[in-house]
């Protein structure tokens, strides 16, 4: 055994030596009389020019780093084979970066372009480079002196017709270009794009951003522009003049759904692949056997009409909407002239759509591991797209668990079996049933009505308990990022029965005990969510979601107009006997609650990206609850929270639970901030360092834990800081993850010695591991 551990530290001793060695000698397929590009350097004496947008026209790079200084790709490549040219090493790594005369050249010309484009006509860019002959590397610099820039001493807009020019006037946004402002081409290409947008809003069907030139004048002014921009002259003899200057109506509407077989070349010329046609108004359908829709599905999902004008906004509402059915994966809009008659301005649309498959399953089976308790997890799905023939989406999941666990009673381990049995269903019906059909305006939204329904069975050794839920409510966008849950019916029902009385009453958190007890929640919940995340986009994103929900409002108002009376409780947190309202012979549950969520992840480069989240929420029983429903409280820790501790151990406040306790800590207040660096390693394969704080908090005062309670002066003292490191592993389908967490500083410990390094050496406990899917925030 000791032979083999020492094998195993030579090993490692040697691939560290591997890695060192390759590191120092980043030179190696450096060519004689070549230099590897170690640094570059751009120095802007402007501090409103963004540094890294300018880096961006730089033809001269150095080599990609991550973690801010390791190159860890021409490492990679380093240690390749010189015999091969074709070895996996250099695939996956990045040959060195030399310093090239030539494109030295070419990046001062691409600056000085760049400073033109954004007004700095006079800017003076030079280059400096310093080779170390010893270590065969170079060392360039930029240095950009950008002088005064110029700025717009006058705009004049000139039209080609009254009507442009009624049009334009019209629309405020339009003046993004005034005298005095900076002269900037970006600035001024995102207005011929803003121009474009506001014509094809307009009818102007073959308006583009040919339509829209601008000609700057430099010489009339010290450093100043005479600026003329020319809306609506033709530059192609392509395209009729007349047609760029007439708005369009819409017209017919032909829409063809495709089934997988069909190609997707096939049009309203081509009919032989449909069967079926339905006729309304200025509509046609065209259907296959196999595949069957109601036309007023179409109707609620078109937002355009047949005599409104031509606006290219409404277009891609259109196909924001069939792709929101989550039916088709094809979805093409095309528009043609209708030649009906001569020098018609009118416009046919043609909807193509290929269904998916209408019936999919999957099966899939997990290990768990919760605090050390080990245990196996299934799930079957079922999944039925257009269930009633109305594009509806109804999914199915069946769930089994089971897990090995212990648990100490006057302190003896005991060890035992959990099981679990659920079902859990969804429905999604592309239109509003219920009171939200009154409220016509959510039809341009697009809205859906979601239906929940789920059961589930937990059996324990020291009591059985079932959940039961119903949700009824609705989901619409009103623009592509914003979207808006409204759960106007949310229904929850705990029940527990078959209680170990031993095991209850050794329970001596009464926030945990509370939750041993039955109780039903009558809740209406909202959700605002923002998100200007793209797939397949390198860009930055923000994601923000805004939470409320109210409780028992609503069966206590009519508990007390009743006149009914109130059943005696005993209360788990004080043991007092109390009076609550009962529904269903069990006490429901009063409070309302909001919590938000911040992301914003920056894209550094290719292969760097920094992700950083904040969370805050509180909530507040009154009424008829002394404490929040056990499954509305916060808990901390994880694989999605602070991951330096378990799930359900961290907290409330400065509380540290008795040793060898199952985690189960909840309260009613959480602040959570986390920042996580992510950087690109092997193929899928990418590495992570993260930086979690946070903690929850009691706000009711007979809670029995000890510095369990929210206190203003003192809560900010009470954060737990973690760190750790991670692999994330695309899978395509999801992202399998794994990471380490360690303790920096743990709340719970005592007053001088809450930092853990300085202060102590690190143990077992102080370090967690993490299995998830999908990234943590």
């Amino acid at each position: 055994m000791n032979n083999r551990k020492k094998l195993v530290r030579i090993k490692w001793i040697m691939l560290l030596s591997v890695l060192f060695l390759a590191s120092c000698s980043q030179t190696r397929f450096v060519p004689e009389q070549e230099y590897l590009l170690n640094k570059v350097n751009l120095e802007i004496d402007d501090p409103e020019i963004k540094k890294e947008e300018a880096k961006s026209f730089l033809r001269q790079k150095e080599n990609y780093k991550i973690l801010g200084f390791v190159k860890f790709y021409l490492i990679l490549y380093n240690l390749s084979s010189k015999k091969k040219t074709d070895d996996w090493l250099k695939r996956i790594g990045e040959a060195p970066q030399l310093y090239d005369e030539v494109m030295t050249e070419r990046s001062i010309e691409q600056l000085q372009q760049y400073m033109d484009n954004k007004g700095f006509y006079r800017a003076q860019i030079s280059s400096k480079v310093k080779f170390d002959e010893k270590k065969q590397k170079a060392e360039l610099k930029f240095n950009v002196k950008t002088g005064d820039q110029y700025t717009i001493k006058k705009v004049t807009y000139h039209f080609v017709t009254p009507e442009l020019k009624e049009i334009f006037y019209n629309d405020s946004l339009s003046y993004s270009m005034r005298q005095g402002d900076a002269f900037d081409f970006y600035v001024l290409e995102k207005q011929q794009k803003k121009i474009v947008e506001l014509y094809r809003n307009n009818g102007y069907f073959y308006f583009s951003k040919n339509q829209v030139r601008g000609i700057a004048d430099t010489t009339l002014y010290e450093k100043q522009v005479v600026l003329d921009m020319y809306i609506g002259e033709s530059r192609t003899s392509q395209l009729d003049s007349t047609k760029i200057l007439k708005p369009y109506y819409l017209n017919n509407f032909y829409y063809l759904i495709m089934p997988g077989n069909t190609p997707v070349t096939a049009t309203r010329e081509n009919l032989e692949p449909f069967s079926d046609t339905l006729q309304w108004d200025n509509s046609y359908l065209y259907l296959t056997k196999q595949i069957k829709y109601p036309p007023n599905l179409f109707n609620r999902t078109n937002q355009m009409r047949s005599g409104d004008l031509f606006q290219n906004k409404e277009v891609e509402n259109t196909f924001n909407g069939f792709n929101r059915l989550r039916q088709f994966r094809f979805v093409d809009i095309q528009f043609s002239e209708t030649y009906a008659e001569q020098d018609s301005n009118l416009l046919d649309c043609s909807i193509r759509l290929a269904p998916l498959n209408k019936q999919s399953t999957s099966f899939d089976i997990e290990g768990t591991n919760t605090s050390g308790n080990l245990g196996v997890a299934g799930n079957i799905y079922y999944q039925h797209r257009n269930l009633f023939k109305g594009a509806e989406v109804f999914q199915l999941r069946l769930k089994g668990a089971t897990e090995r666990m212990r648990r100490q009673i006057d302190g003896k381990t005991q060890n035992f079996n959990t099981k679990e049995l659920g079902v859990e269903t969804n429905l999604i019906i592309p239109k509003l049933l219920g009171p939200g059909k009154y409220i016509k305006s959510f039809e341009k939204n697009l809205p859906k009505t979601v239906i929940n329904v789920g059961y589930n069975y937990q059996r324990r050794p020291e009591y059985t308990r079932t959940i039961s839920n119903l949700k009824f409510g609705y989901d619409w966008k009103t623009t592509q990022d914003v979207r808006h849950v409204w759960n106007i019916l949310d229904l929850n029902l705990v029940r527990l029965y078959e209680f170990d009385e031993d095991f209850i009453n050794s329970i001596k958190d009464l926030y945990i005990k509370s939750s041993f007890t039955d109780h039903f929640i009558f809740a209406m919940n909202y959700s605002f969510i923002y998100n200007n995340q793209r797939i397949n986009s390198s860009k930055n994103y923000t994601y923000a979601r805004l939470n409320v929900e109210s409780a028992g409002n609503a069966l206590w108002l009519l508990s007390e107009l009743s006149g009914r009376s109130k059943s005696q409780v005993v209360d788990t947190i004080t043991n007092e006997t109390r009076y609550y309202y009962k529904i269903f012979d069990t006490q429901f549950a009063q409070y309302i609650k909001s919590d938000i969520e911040v992301r914003r992840a920056i894209r550094l480069d290719k292969y760097n990206s920094l992700v950083g989240r904040g969370f805050a929420g509180v909530g507040v029983p009154y009424g008829n609850s002394t404490v929040l429903p056990f499954e509305k409280q916060y808990f901390s820790g994880g694989a999605n929270g602070i991951r330096a501790w378990q799930v359900r151990s961290l907290g409330p406040g400065t509380y540290k639970a008795p040793a060898g306790s199952y985690p189960n800590q909840s309260a009613d207040i959480k602040l959570e901030a986390n920042l996580e660096y992510r950087f690109s390693l092997l193929g899928a394969m990418e590495g992570a360092l993260f930086l979690d704080a946070g903690n929850i908090w009691s706000i009711n005062k007979n809670d029995n834990r000890e510095g369990a309670l929210f206190k203003l002066n003192s809560f900010y003292k009470q954060f737990a800081i973690g760190t750790g490191t991670g692999l994330r592993y695309d899978l395509n389908y999801f992202i399998l993850r794994v990471d380490v967490g360690m303790k920096l500083r743990d709340p719970s410990n005592e007053v001088g010695h809450k930092w853990i390094i300085g202060d102590r050496k690190l143990s077992g406990d102080d370090f967690v591991l993490s299995f998830a899917i999908g990234y943590p925030f």
